[in-house]
């Protein structure tokens, strides 16, 4: 675990490094996560550590206990199925507003964070697999021009992140999902919102389902079919 460079406050500069490491799987799921330690570590003051961890919190990546102090938030499937039922709700919304609003720099924008994404992968390079996937997405969402949609988006996509690093680079079918990001890509450049809610809501209930088949679990969403309410696919 390395202090993340640049120019960045101590805080922001812990939060980095600590969540890269939380997300990778450098800091384990239920790992504590000592003050005086991390400190140590990253050669800083207790003070932006505290900060970092509270910021983690905020997102879902660390459990702060009173008492005991923090350690990282476990893995489970109920947590897996809250987080995904979130964002099943959120962020083909988020996509419905996008297409709606697709421009020309909106679509070169998107095309081009694809296109980094579909070289990572055919190197086989976690670290810019993941880092374009998030570009790509947040790509398609920006263009939503919607603030608060973006600041709900966030934190369920950071304790996402580490279920999807953790569960899925072992099975991780990359062409099919590049062709996925292509269908949800192109419903946007048609200013077709129905088609783009529809892709990017089966891409993300495909991934919470391969996770959950990973954790030992069963499948906790159901695909939509055209004209089917995305609200009525969850399983159980």
């Amino acid at each position: 675990m390395r202090p993340a460079g640049g120019h960045r406050t101590l805080a922001e500069r812990a939060f980095a490094t600590l969540h890269e490491a939380i997300v990778t799987g450098v800091l384990a799921p239920g790992e504590r996560l000592p003050i005086e330690e991390l400190a140590e570590i990253l050669e800083m003051s207790p003070m932006p550590i505290r900060e970092a961890l509270r910021l983690l919190d905020s997102v879902g990546l660390v459990e702060n206990i009173p008492h005991r102090g923090a350690r990282v938030t476990e893995l489970s499937i109920e947590d897996l199925r809250e987080v995904y039922e979130a964002r099943l709700a959120l962020e083909p919304l988020c996509v419905r507003h996008a297409a709606e609003n697709f421009t020309d720099a909106d679509a070169q924008q998107a095309t081009a964070r694809l296109a980094e994404h579909v070289r990572a992968s055919k190197q086989r390079a976690l670290g810019p697999i993941w880092s374009s996937h998030t570009a790509f997405h947040f790509a398609l969402y920006e263009a939503a021009k919607s603030r608060w949609m973006l600041r709900l988006i966030h934190p369920l996509w950071e304790s996402s992140e580490r279920y999807r690093f953790a569960m899925l680079p072992v099975r991780l079918n990359l062409d099919k999902r590049r062709l996925e990001h292509e269908r949800i890509l192109q419903a946007c450049i048609d200013h077709d919102p129905d088609a783009a809610s529809l892709e990017l809501h089966n891409h993300l209930a495909r991934t919470a389902n391969m996770i959950a088949r990973q954790m030992g679990g069963q499948e906790l969403f159901e695909l939509v079919a055209a004209g089917a309410e995305p609200d009525k696919a969850a399983v159980g």
